[in-house]
């Protein structure tokens, strides 16, 4: 593949990254794309190894060899159309995939990795900006008809990709603009929403129709000033309906003092905050200027309001995460080629906050109903004896407090809107989700199909593109009785 002896003549070659006191001034991007001889020199790395684990380590199975090889040979419209085959919107995962297609590269053995994500960022930057990125039109039309619910990453790939094969597809939304996570949880500084922009004109052009602005479920239970679209009216309507939402009820933190003014949810935070950048005006808007913000949760959505609150300003930053710190460095005889438990620091991080581990909050505390001070104990985790569980004890005299004027809960989601899945009477399983299987999708309900979050909870974009992909392909032959869509 690329050049037999490149893993051994390069170095991997990072994007760089605009300096921190810098971006912290803006809300846009600040990686800059490799350059075609970047591209190139990283393509060259990629081995001739004979079983390209990454493959497997990709959610969505790109050919990442192949477009490697490509890339190395300067065919760029080549490594798009390979590119493509497996992912409809590689613009999103090549920015804000964490990559364990890397983690299972056959060079991580004992090497540093491809950098396969960079590469994927670079084919379709080269992709829009040549003009290579078109519609793609069915070559006939079936005359059936598909509802999709939801617009984030599942429900667009499974919506692009249902249309292509000539079904009549409306894309139905809650909010005001189209995307679901991709719009309103991830900052803009990580994800620009022209790039969703441009594949909804391309959806367009393709007869995806969208309906933001629009609650589907029970009347009673749809937010006032929203079209209301009940499932007997789908069912009326369409010939099979894929439910595609977000797992989007949080997981709360009960303890004293949860209900003080600014203690909120990490999404109403990150939410509200793409609004203005759209242009929006948010009265009362959640803001971190000039305070002490401490942040709940150790994964990607509290590396987000880090971010996000050092740009607007905070005073400081402190995140608590449950769990113990990790290893620097895994152990790659023992994980590999799986993803690795080992200390990550996100460029959020870079930008400045304090990281702490092994941290439970247990009160929070204020005046005049606004919160002031967060009190946390310090834990221990230990392997119990009887069950073989790993439980938490308190360490003793650890007690401490913190000046506390924003506490975000970043701490996940653990389920659907379970007003939605019951007004369609779909069967849940044990955590809340809607029940479906990988292999045709379908729920408890005769027409009615789930992916992405909704069926397999909290998970990826990469995870939500391919369970998308999936569905469309599932629904494809339920309508069709046969399909030629990809899996």
């Amino acid at each position: 593949m690329g050049k037999i002896t490149g893993f051994i003549e390069f170095e991997r070659v990072k994007e760089v990254y605009e300096p921190p006191v810098q971006r912290l001034k803006h809300w846009k991007e600040f990686v800059a794309t490799l350059t075609d001889d970047q591209a190139k020199t990283q393509g060259a790395r990629c081995m001739d190894c004979g079983i390209p684990f990454c493959n497997n380590g990709c959610p969505v199975n790109n050919i990442i060899p192949d477009w490697n090889d490509l890339v190395y040979r300067q065919d760029w419209q080549g490594a798009l159309n390979v590119l493509h085959s497996t992912n409809n919107f590689p613009e999103f995962t090549g920015r804000i995939c964490p990559a364990p297609c890397e983690a299972a590269c056959t060079l991580n053995i004992n090497n540093d990795a491809v950098g396969i994500k960079s590469i994927e960022h670079a084919i379709i930057d080269k992709g829009w900006s040549q003009g290579w990125v078109t519609p793609q039109h069915p070559a006939r039309k079936t005359g059936k008809k598909v509802a999709v619910v939801g617009s984030g990453p599942a429900g667009m790939a499974c919506a692009q990709q249902l249309a292509r094969a000539g079904h009549s597809v409306t894309l139905f939304e809650k909010s005001d603009r189209i995307g679901g996570l991709l719009r309103y949880g991830i900052p803009d500084f990580k994800l620009e929403k022209s790039h969703i922009d441009r594949r909804i004109t391309q959806m367009e052009a393709e007869g995806v129709e969208f309906r933001p602005s629009t609650y589907v479920g029970a009347a009673a239970d749809a937010p006032e000033g929203l079209t209301v679209r009940t499932p007997e009216s789908l069912h009326e309507e369409f010939d099979a309906i894929a439910l595609t939402g977000g797992s989007e009820t949080p997981r709360d933190l009960p303890i004293p003092g949860r209900e003080l003014q600014g203690v909120h949810f990490a999404m109403e935070f990150l939410a509200q905050q793409n609004k203005v950048n759209a242009g929006d005006r948010v009265p009362g808007q959640i803001s971190a200027k000039g305070k002490h913000v401490i942040v709940i949760g150790g994964g990607d959505t509290g590396s987000d309001c880090i971010g996000t609150s050092n740009r607007q300003g905070a005073l400081s930053v402190t995140q608590f995460e449950l769990m113990p710190k990790l290893p620097e460095t895994e152990d790659k005889a023992m994980t590999w080629p799986y993803w690795p438990a080992k200390l990550r620091t996100s460029s959020s991080q870079e930008e400045g906050c304090e990281r702490d581990w092994a941290v439970s909050t247990t009160a929070l505390q204020g005046k005049n109903g606004k919160v002031e001070k967060l009190t946390a104990v310090r834990i221990e985790w230990f392997k119990d004896k009887a069950t073989g569980q790993m439980k938490m004890r308190e360490v003793e005299g650890s007690k401490f407090d913190l000046p506390a004027d924003l506490v975000l809960l970043a701490m996940g989601f653990t389920a659907p809107v379970k007003n939605v899945l019951d007004a369609f009477g779909i069967e849940l399983d044990t955590r809340g989700n809607a029940r479906a299987n990988t292999d045709d999708y379908a729920t408890s309900v005769d027409k009615v199909f789930a992916a992405g979050d909704m069926r397999r909870g909290q998970s990826l974009v990469v995870w939500a593109i391919r369970e998308g992909r999936q569905c469309a392909r599932a629904v494809d032959e339920f309508l069709m009785g046969s399909t030629t869509l990809p899996r």
